[in-house]
């Protein structure tokens, strides 16, 4: 049944509304630096002399990053909290950031690309075991949501303000210096700013005792209810291995979700220029799937708090494939423009619903107690996912076609839609 507008909408309001200086702004503010970034690094590494294939691995050493830095990332998170990490990921990403912009080597820009991708994935699990930790079952879809939101945003908004830099200044380094000036009001407002951990406090569950619920402090900074007992670590490794069931079922669904995002971020623009398109128009089709996947960030929290998460994950997936498969047969038709616009609209609707579905599901199959070694193994799955999916999509079009590379990314599609059909709970808790 539907969740009506009660308590608990207005509870989650005003939660919501709580973390927006603590989590969603430094998260708009590190990934508005980072889409600024990001499409010029394959013009710096070619302009220090590399050639098409190796500014390609130039820019990949930001996934390679970001692999590398979650499982450390998660024994980080959970032995100096989320704050310090947060404070810490940021500052050296700062450095890696100045090495970027003054780099005189090629080698030198692959590693500072490589230690902001490591940093990306500590900022980006500390927010994630956070939000597992502080807010409550019932809201915490939409929770989730705005965060994966924040995060898209920031990736929309972030390459258009490096176009306006560059057309101000002339010089690629504006944007990289933009990303720095990120980075340090990232940091002011995660060590200066309100203190979520101490604002949001997790309580014990009456019902289970390693479950927390979280509460909110008074104005002195204590909180409400509840106390934070001392816990046993369990490791990253020992943990992996505790939860490989988990992983090994629903973390490979939530990994052919990511795969397929993936490739549709790769497709897409190599689907234009196999077409004959010119560049205007594939930036133009490109950037209106762009948007119809922003605007549905949150209906995906909606749906997933109202009416379960399989609900959210099943129809993304079903949209997405469908309009892989459907875009790998229009080849050699007489309107390839027209189905190539259609069906990426149809793939940044399936995009947008998916929107927190990847964070939900880490978050619910978390331990309590201590989820962030959990988080870590969780999200190297899905980073894996994310990182083969292009190199998938290479591999199969340099043997074949385009299209039939495309129509693969479809059936993966469907194989994650078959698995979250067989293990994603079909209620709301």
């Amino acid at each position: 049944m539907p969740v009506t507008d009660g308590p608990d909408s207005v509870r989650a309001r005003e939660v919501l509304w709580g973390f927006g200086p603590m989590v969603y702004a430094p998260t708009v503010l590190f990934a508005l630096g980072e889409g600024a970034v990001l499409p010029l690094i394959p013009v710096i590494a070619s302009r220090l002399g590399a050639d098409v294939p190796t500014a390609a691995l130039v820019a990949s050493a930001l996934v390679v990053g970001q692999l590398c830095g979650n499982l450390p990332a998660g024994w980080a998170v959970a032995r100096f909290g989320e704050r310090v990490t947060m404070a810490v990921a940021g500052v050296i990403a700062l450095g890696g950031v100045a090495v970027l912009a003054l780099a005189p080597s090629l080698g030198l820009v692959a590693l500072a690309v490589l230690v902001v991708g490591i940093c990306a994935a500590a900022f980006g699990l500390a927010r994630h075991s956070f939000m597992t930790t502080r807010v409550p079952q019932a809201f915490r879809a939409r929770a989730l949501s705005l965060l994966g939101g924040s995060f898209r945003f920031g990736m929309f908004v972030g390459p258009f303000v490096a176009a306006a830099l560059l057309a101000l200044f002339g010089t690629d380094a504006s944007a990289i210096w933009f990303f720095a000036v990120c980075l340090v009001a990232t940091v002011i407002l995660v060590v200066f700013g309100p203190d979520p951990e101490a604002r949001f406090t997790p309580r014990p569950d009456p019902a289970r005792a390693s479950a927390w619920q979280p509460d909110v402090a008074d104005d002195s900074g204590e909180p409400v209810s509840g106390s934070i007992p001392v816990v046993e670590r369990a490791g990253v490794f020992r943990t992996m291995w505790r939860h490989r069931s988990v992983l090994g079922r629903l973390g490979l669904a939530a990994a052919s979700l990511s795969a397929v995002r993936s490739a549709r971020q790769v497709v897409l623009p190599l689907w234009g220029v196999w077409i004959g398109l010119d560049a205007q128009t594939i930036a133009l089709v490109v950037g209106i799937s762009g948007a119809i996947d922003f605007a549905l960030f949150y209906a995906s929290g909606q749906v997933m708090d109202r009416f379960g998460r399989l609900w959210a994950a099943l129809p993304a997936m079903v949209l997405m494939s469908a309009g892989f498969l459907a875009l790998a047969f229009t080849s050699g038709s007489d309107q390839q423009s027209m189905w190539f616009a259609m069906f990426a609209a149809v793939l940044g609707v399936g995009n947008g619903l998916s929107s927190g579905i990847l964070l939900t599901l880490g978050a619910d199959a978390a331990p309590k107690d201590d989820p962030a070694p959990f988080l870590g193994s969780w999200r190297t799955l899905t980073d894996a996912g994310g990182a083969a999916a292009p190199l998938a999509v290479s591999a199969i079009a340099s043997m074949s076609s385009l299209a039939i590379a495309t129509g693969a990314m479809g059936l993966v599609g469907l194989l994650g839609a078959a698995a979250f059909l067989r293990w994603v709970p079909r209620t709301r808790r």
